[in-house]
This record gives C-alpha cells, sequence and structure tokens, in this order.
C-alpha cells in the first residue's frame, strides 16, 4: 500500500514531537537544578544523568545531547557546555568511540566561532521566540564531520524568567534517513523532504542531495515541525 505525502509529513511530525517531548522533560529538570545559586557541577550532573542513558542506548536517535547555558548563568567565565556525544564510528576528530564523551571546547579547532554563540541559530532563536526550533540540516564541523538536525528548546531561570539556555539533541541525518526512507519509498512517486528554506534532509529521488535546495509544485507542510514533504521534487533554480 502506497503513501501519500500527507501521510509522510504525519509521520515526521511524529518523530519531531517525539524529540521535543523529550527535550520538555529535560527542560523542566535543568530549570529546577538552575535554582537560585547554580553550581556546574551540580547542573552537569544533573544533564549528565538525563542524556547519558539516551545516547548510550542501544541504536540511540541522538549523536549529541546536553544543556547549554548563557553566558554567566552557571559561572563567570561565560559560556558553559554540559554537553555529550554519543558513540561513534571512526570519528574525523575523535576517532571511533565506544561510550558517550563530554564535548572540551578546548581541543576543538573549530570553536572559536562559539564565543558568539548567542547569534547562532539553534540558540538565538529559542531564546529570542521563548520556542523550540530546529537548526539544518548542516554539517557539524565541531563534532560529528556530518550532517545534523539540532533541536533545542529554551530553558528559563526560576528567578528571573530570563532565558538560561538551552537543551538540545543532535540528530544524524543519516539516522533520521533510516526511519524515513523506508515509508518515503513506498510513495507511488519520487518524495523529498526539506527544511524551511528548501534543504533537502531526506529524498528518494537520486538526484538531490543532502543539503542541496529543491522545489515542486506539489507539496505537504508538516503540521508539527517546520519541515515539508515535496513531491516530484527538482534542484531548485533561481
Amino acid at each position: 500500500m502506497s503513501r501519500s505525502a500527507h501521510e509522510l509529513a504525519a509521520l515526521v511530525d511524529d518523530r519531531t514531537r517525539e524529540v521535543f517531548t523529550l527535550l520538555d522533560a529535560w527542560r523542566g529538570d535543568v530549570e529546577e537544578a538552575l535554582g537560585s545559586d547554580p553550581k556546574p557541577a551540580e547542573i552537569d550532573g544533573t544533564v549528565a544523568d538525563l542524556v547519558l542513558p539516551v545516547l548510550d542506548a542501544d541504536d540511540a536517535r541522538f549523536v549529541g545531547a546536553g544543556f547549554i547555558a548563557d553566558s554567566d548563568v552557571v559561572s563567570a567565565r561565560g559560556v558553559h557546555f554540559a554537553w555529550w556525544l554519543g558513540p561513534l564510528d571512526d570519528n574525523p576528530v575523535l576517532g571511533a568511540t565506544t561510550v558517550p564523551t563530554r564535548l572540551d571546547l578546548t581541543t576543538r579547532g573549530y570553536a572559536e566561532y562559539l564565543r558568539d554563540f548567542r547569534s547562532l541559530e539553534w540558540f538565538r532563536v529559542p531564546a529570542t521566540t521563548f520556542q523550540a526550533h530546529v537548526t539544518g540540516p548542516y554539517v557539524d564541523h565541531l563534532c560529528t564531520c556530518d550532517y545534523i538536525l539540532t533541536f533545542t528548546s529554551p530553558v528559563r531561570s526560576a528567578a528571573t524568567g530570563a532565558v538560561a539556555g538551552v537543551v538540545g539533541a543532535d540528530v544524524a541525518v543519516r539516522r533520521l534517513e533510516r526511519d524515513l526512507l523506508p515509508a518515503f519509498l513506498d510513495a507511488d512517486e519520487p518524495v523529498a523532504l526539506v527544511n524551511a528554506d528548501g534543504r533537502v534532509i531526506v529524498s528518494t529521488e537520486p538526484a538531490l542531495q543532502v543539503g542541496t535546495i529543491a522545489d515542486a509544485d506539489a507539496r505537504v507542510a508538516c503540521a508539527g515541525a517546520p519541515f515539508t514533504v515535496l513531491v516530484r521534487p527538482a534542484v531548485h533554480r533561481a
């Protein structure tokens, strides 16, 4: 039985909702841990307890997850990353890893851009809209050196109500493709999943690789995610 574009969009909505439901649970725990005088070790312990079981699960959905605090919220040193990476296969930065590892910015050659992390989409949009957000697909040069989607949700200070940071999770596009492609291949015509800018995430049209900007006359927007299913997609011509 073939799948319609509307059914595919509903499937994507379900997958997106699952991620944001988990982030919402993490957000509540992190907000409680922040309290009025958060200590870095306490925040790190709370975040580790939340994300490590998910990252270390069999067939884990996420390649990275954690909490990123706004400047001076957790310490006077500015940016604070309580972020862990899941096991990686022969990663060009880290090599192969078999257990989750803490992100150490001091060892990353591409980490300089994080000094202005407030301007980056995965932080800026949730911090200014107070809404969950998806960034990507983009190539993660900092950790995985692969295409990812970054899901983030704002964390507020209980004392002031201001945004204290974001909780987030990175999903490898290859992992998402493995989840979605069987259903997409059941469609009667070529289809592609794109983000709000038209960048391809998953496609059954071989000419459309991840990151390509695509377009189509027939499309179905996902109701609960910033994505669209294109029917008979083609490379966008300016």
